[in-house]
């Protein structure tokens, strides 16, 4: 039993808002990202892995992308400035400094300034929806910061 209040109305409804003229001068909608890669391309995110970008908003510095590791593999170890939160989509990821595996439908977050090594062990790979804020730092195999790899969701930092 939900504590929603019902509603009948299927239309539109006015409602007053105070502070309209400010929202028409400041704000923006939101936006749509249909399944057309023509609106948003996977681009390539090294040899086995793409991105496809959904959201930036720069005001608040996050951003919204689906990672699509396409077989076994590994995205190299790295570290968030800011939240992330995630819900994995078609098969399964970890991190190997963790002991739970996320599968499809399932949620994490992750907390600001933890390095971790996020892998896949699937046949097919996996996605997931990935919701971050602030910049990513990624560090080789000798755990020296990659500076070309770092970015946010405002600029590329180089």
């Amino acid at each position: 039993m939900s504590n929603a209040p019902a509603s009948t109305a299927y239309r539109i409804v006015e409602v007053p808002e105070p502070m309209k003229a400010m929202q028409d001068r400041f704000g923006r909608e939101g936006s749509y990202v249909g399944l057309s890669e023509a609106e948003s391309p996977w681009v390539p995110f090294g040899d086995n892995a793409a991105i496809r970008h959904l959201a930036f908003d720069v005001r608040n510095n996050v951003y919204c992308n689906i990672l699509w590791i396409k077989g076994p593999g590994v995205i190299g170890t790295h570290r968030h400035r800011g939240m992330v939160w995630a819900v994995g989509m078609e098969g399964t990821f970890r991190y190997l400094e963790y002991d739970w595996v996320c599968g499809p439908g399932e949620f994490i977050t992750e907390m600001p300034g933890q390095a971790h090594t996020l892998v896949t062990d699937e046949p097919n790979g996996m996605k997931a929806l990935f919701w971050m804020q602030g910049a990513n730092e990624f560090f080789d195999e000798n755990g020296e910061w990659q500076k070309p790899w770092t970015f946010s969701g405002s600029s590329i930092i180089t």
